[in-house]
């Protein structure tokens, strides 16, 4: 739900049709914590890097939603681009 409502909440983003979104949640024990990747697809020549950014934020902020109750001291933190394929400025991979 994140990725479609993109250009409603970034100033200059654009209404893209998606093919695809893909959203994983990891639970990272060791933290204890989360770690939630989104995966965008397009079959237009623009990239989707912000409509992944704003579906993991939106998504972390759901997660804290859910959770809050049990630890309001929780941080959501290192939301980035992992890899980039596509669009006008080519590929990217941290």
């Amino acid at each position: 739900m994140g990725t479609k409502k993109t250009p409603e909440l970034i100033p200059m983003c654009h209404p893209l049709l998606l093919s695809g979104i893909n959203c994983d949640v990891e639970e990272l024990p060791e933290l204890p914590g989360f770690k939630l990747t989104v995966t965008t697809k397009l079959a237009g020549k623009t990239g989707v890097e912000m409509e992944a950014l704003t579906g993991v934020s939106i998504g972390l902020l759901t997660i804290y939603d859910m959770v809050k109750a049990i630890d309001k001291g929780m941080i959501i933190s290192e939301v980035k681009l992992e890899h980039k394929s596509g669009g006008k400025t080519g590929d990217f991979q941290r």
